[in-house]
């Protein structure tokens, strides 16, 4: 007698969306519920390591490169697998969330990758987290289109030949998704979005002259890696897709990965294709990691820490070496200036900082960089156009002259900044409005002309805690300040106020306003320091 069938995974209070069906079909249900069964004790166990090696970090403040993986680092032979013409030319990717209008605007922007985001763009709404796959798999179909209902303004795909490649960025390990489960347990959300998202769209890809191609978030050790390396195996064989045709791209935005990039690039060596330097989320690691490390690790306002600090130099820098030293390409941050279309002003300083950003970064070997509007990729296009000319990268600039110590990663106080009152109200501030609209759905907010995600609350929210209990004192008003609780609750209070003013009394109530502003305050001022934000902000989503 035949062993009975799966047990599919069943759709946990969740409102029907439409065309659901194509995206929850019985065969990618089983085909998420195998990995769901092979992997996820795994990525449990992977968890708890992740608070071990926390409460050593929290013992020694102290991080260094690892002795057991001493041979990897040694071995030049290896490298990373040839990139897929898809993937050569990566000199500017825009980045953001699957709605339908920003995928036709990602796919047309001029950039050469779009990373579509079910990550830190996106709060992970059932909504968000089904529609976001039925928009791509029709963007590949040509079958989407958008009308704006209030401008009216209609928005089509270019011709094939002018889209961006597509990169999609699952949600991290530590997020699960509610409204999948099986036998009552939650399937990972990194799990539902890959698993999804290859079983539609990895042969429906590989026709189009690309391929199933990811962006790895959250990646905190080589180990990580391995499993996400053998989740790669394993589909690859489910579906009878040939071995090495997934391509994966890691962010390095966890300080403990900075000391591991060369075994993560060693993991995934079949289905490497580069490393980022994601900034806002390795400084929240930097902090998360060695809060309670004393005054040396007390990071200054965030927008004080520019990639030209030397502990974040020592960081891209080493990202390159060690990239072009295996053959893959190296990745640079973010430009979140969002343009305003009514102050050339703010414009012109802000493309000035951009430029300099990109230019700096094309000068020290990186391939290609990240911007988050389309009016900033022909500012990262020039950066990049004028370096590398008619190439498509510069991996053969192997930056041989890059000696990094231990140390360097984490001498955050080789930087001749403090932290300031104002950066203590802008933490409260961005942190208030970002998890309001994070609640109400969405993911990638522009505050004060700069496009935020998750990654930029964590880190307001984790400088408040760190400040308060670092003991942090600010001159304000000819005055000495100390960060207090009572601060932090002043300041939110203050916020609040303003933004009621700001917005008038019915916006504000429709708003989820006051449920940020707790939240906030919960997560900066709790002793027990939550891991990530996004945990009990997940309980607080709707849909």
């Amino acid at each position: 007698m035949s062993a009975p069938a799966p047990s599919p995974l069943a759709v946990v209070d969740a409102e029907p969306l439409p065309r659901q069906d194509e995206v929850l079909t019985d065969a990618a249900l089983t085909f998420v519920a195998e990995l769901h069964r092979r992997f996820t004790p795994r990525r449990d166990e992977l968890l708890a390591r992740r608070a071990e090696r926390r409460a050593e970090i929290a013992r020694t403040s102290s991080l260094d490169f690892l002795p057991e993986t001493a041979a990897i680092r040694a071995d030049d032979s290896w490298r990373v697998a040839p990139s897929p013409a898809a993937l050569e030319d990566r000199r500017v990717e825009i980045t953001g969330p699957t709605d339908r209008k920003m995928t036709i605007n990602a796919l047309n922007s001029g950039a050469r990758i779009w990373l579509a985001d079910f990550e830190d763009a996106s709060a992970p709404t059932w909504e968000n987290v089904i529609l976001g796959q039925l928009n791509l798999s029709d963007a590949y179909q040509r079958r989407i289109d958008f009308t704006d209902p209030r401008s009216g303004k209609s928005y089509a795909l270019k011709d094939a030949g002018e889209l961006a490649t597509v990169v999609m960025r699952p949600r991290g390990w530590h997020l699960a998704e509610r409204h999948l489960q099986l036998n009552g347990e939650q399937v990972p959300g990194a799990l539902v979005d890959f698993g999804l998202y290859f079983f539609h769209n990895a042969t429906r890809l590989i026709e189009l002259g690309k391929g199933p191609y990811f962006y790895l978030p959250k990646t905190e050790s080589h180990l990580e890696a391995r499993l996400w390396n053998d989740v790669f195996v394993f589909a690859q064989d489910r579906l009878g897709i040939e071995q090495g045709t997934i391509r994966a791209t890691v962010l390095i935005e966890t300080i403990t990965a900075a000391y591991e990039m060369e075994e993560i690039l060693y993991e995934l060596r079949d289905h490497a294709s580069g490393l980022n330097a994601g900034r806002w989320d390795y400084l929240f690691s930097i902090v998360k990691n060695f809060r309670d490390g004393g005054a040396k690790f007390v990071l200054p306002d965030r927008n004080a820490v520019t990639m030209t600090a030397p502990f974040m130099r020592a960081y891209t820098e080493l990202l390159v070496r060690t990239c072009h030293k295996r053959g893959a390409h190296a990745i640079g941050g973010m430009a979140a200036f969002i343009p305003s279309r009514h102050d050339a002003e703010v414009n012109k300083v802000a493309f000035e900082k951009v430029k300099a950003d990109k230019d700096r970064e094309a000068h020290d070997g990186f391939d290609g960089s990240w911007v988050a509007h389309p009016d900033l990729v022909p500012i990262a296009m020039a950066s990049f156009d004028a370096v590398l000319g008619d190439r498509p990268n510069q991996k053969d600039r192997l930056r041989e002259d890059v000696s990094v110590a231990a140390g360097d990663l984490i001498a955050i106080d080789s930087l001749d900044a403090r932290p300031t009152y104002e950066g203590l109200r802008n933490a409260v501030q961005v942190g208030i409005r970002y998890i309001e609209a994070w609640l109400r759905g969405m993911g990638a907010v522009a505050i004060f002309h700069l496009m935020e995600d998750a990654a930029t609350a964590e880190i307001s929210r984790s400088q408040i805690w760190q400040w308060i209990n670092a003991g942090v004192e600010f001159d304000h008003d000819g005055h000495t300040v100390r960060a207090t609780p009572e601060l932090a609750r002043g300041l939110a209070a203050d916020e609040l106020a303003a933004i009621r003013a700001e917005i008038g009394e019915e916006a504000f109530t429709a708003g989820r306003w006051q449920q940020a502003h707790d939240l906030l305050l919960t997560v900066a001022l709790d002793d027990d320091y939550a891991d990530f934000l996004t945990l009990p902000a997940y309980e607080q989503l709707r849909g």
